[in-house]
């Protein structure tokens, strides 16, 4: 019947909408979670319950199918992702295509998602910019690197804490120690951080402190010639 894509807060549980509340509560009877226990928390907050099941990046592939299928037949759905909107940097577009390719209806709600407040707060132009998610963690990874390095727009990251440090080191190798950069750390959340400067004033900041949390890197495009 129709495939509900339901944003979900990114840190703070008071940023999500009433209509995604409403939807969440009233308009489905199934919820697809990428994880059922952190999306749990958030529907016994708002004292919401329904039944769940698990669509993520290693089930994705098993089950778009039968979950569209059913759609068609007449099941109400919402997709969810742990924090955002579903299909930014995760399985949703899956079901998407699939859904649409056997004629579902999907709708899908406004709300949080990272990388929109880290680009507005960055101070870096928000007129053009490009989004790539997570950079290849082994092949391909100096390509992309070297590619964003020549790019005139701002262009933003997702990644992870463990690797922001070295992330950050790759790109100035390439880029030069004096492109600009903003870090979102936690964003929404008691403790969230935005670090600005250049690449080596914000490489030398992290590199003094244990880094924790999601992270967004906002970088600042090439000067054009």
């Amino acid at each position: 019947m129709k495939l509900y894509l339901v944003p979900t807060p990114i840190g703070n549980l008071e940023d999500i909408t009433l209509r995604a509340l409403r939807i969440l509560r009233e308009e489905v009877d199934v919820i697809l979670a990428e994880d059922t226990r952190t999306s749990g928390n958030l529907l016994r907050h708002y004292s919401i319950s329904k039944p769940m099941s698990a669509f993520h990046i290693n089930n994705e592939h098993k089950v778009v199918t039968s979950l569209a299928e059913r759609i068609v037949a007449g099941e109400r759905m919402a997709l969810v992702t742990d924090a955002g909107t579903p299909g930014i940097s995760d399985p949703g577009f899956l079901l998407v295509r699939e859904c649409l390719r056997l004629g579902a209806e999907v709708e899908c709600l406004p709300g949080a998602t990272a990388f929109v407040p880290a680009l507005v707060n960055s101070g870096l132009s928000a007129d053009h910019f490009i989004f790539e998610g997570f950079l290849p963690h082994k092949k391909g990874r100096q390509t992309k690197i070297n590619e964003i390095a020549k790019n005139h727009y701002t262009t933003i990251l997702y990644e992870s804490p463990f690797r922001l440090v070295k992330t950050l080191q790759q790109l100035a190798e390439v880029c030069g120690n004096e492109r600009r950069v903003s870090v979102a750390r936690e964003l929404t959340k008691i403790y969230e951080e935005n670090v600005r400067g250049t690449l080596e004033e914000v490489i030398n900041h992290f590199s003094q402190k244990e880094v924790k949390g999601e992270i967004v890197i906002v970088l600042e495009g090439s000067e054009k010639e």
